[in-house]
């Protein structure tokens, strides 16, 4: 190397920001954490509730009120600074997903119901949808030709 690149790559380590890997995923890991915590809590709660709820029912009562905590708080502004702070850990559980689907119908809300949110809405959670379910088509044919296979 010559003497210009070595001053070069050295101006380039000077300047550059220095990185925050490791602050970025434990800020991660604990804040999708503590969103797992809050769903185990909802689940032992609606578990303990009289009645006869199968654990089915319990599971999706704990799912649809993730989703309604998180539409909420994406509707207030609140959710994009949780997800502003936690990065990644904030959109692996499914509250990342519901925050996908409330901002893009929050986004184009003032193109009006059919226009805007309508059409909008799934514009970010549609390949995801989408992904989804082919995967899960090609899953269950897998394991169905397999299942046979070894019967």
């Amino acid at each position: 190397m010559n003497a210009p690149d070595k001053e070069y790559l050295a101006l380039v380590r000077e300047k550059m920001p220095k990185s925050k890997h490791l602050t970025t995923v434990f800020r991660a890991f604990w804040t999708g954490g503590v969103i797992c915590c809050i769903g185990e809590a909802l689940n032992v709660a609606y578990s303990s509730v009289p009645g006869d709820f199968s654990s089915d029912d319990v599971a999706a009562l704990t799912t649809i009120t993730l989703i309604l905590m998180t539409a909420i708080l994406t509707g207030f502004g609140i959710y994009d600074k949780i997800g502003a702070y936690a990065g990644g850990g904030s959109i692996v559980p499914i509250t990342g997903f519901a925050n996908s689907v409330v901002s893009s119908a929050i986004e184009h809300k003032r193109e009006g119901v059919v226009l805007g949110l309508c059409s909008n809405m799934f514009q970010v959670a549609g390949p995801v949808i989408v992904f989804g379910i082919s995967s899960s088509v090609v899953v269950g044919i897998i394991v169905l030709i397999f299942k046979g296979a070894f019967a």
